[in-house]
């Protein structure tokens, strides 16, 4: 039987190491940086650095202090590898070349 007085909410993190997705109780009111901190997910992914490192909230960015609710999932996002449109103008130089 879940704790009245706890909030279930999930993070997950894509690193290079693996997808990990963690379930999570934690007290009304706390933040995106306490769960976190709390979840062991950077004990995990020690690439994970919380003074750089974006989040979110089922696909909307939030700031760390961001107060968590009740089946949230916390998205913690690595930094892209390539800028997305130099990766698309490649590919269609390519697609051009082979075509």
């Amino acid at each position: 039987m879940p704790d009245a007085q706890r909030i279930d909410v999930q993070i997950c993190y894509a690193g290079k190491a693996g997808i990990s997705l963690l379930s999570l109780q934690l007290a009304p009111q706390t933040t995106i940086l306490q769960a976190i901190q709390q979840s062991g997910i950077i004990d995990i992914h020690p690439e994970i650095d919380v003074s750089i490192v974006k989040v979110g909230v089922f696909g909307k960015l939030k700031t760390l202090d961001a107060v968590l609710h009740a089946g949230d999932r916390i998205e913690i996002y690595r930094s892209l590898i390539a800028d997305p449109m130099e990766a698309r103008r490649r590919r269609a130089h390519k697609q051009l070349q082979a075509g």
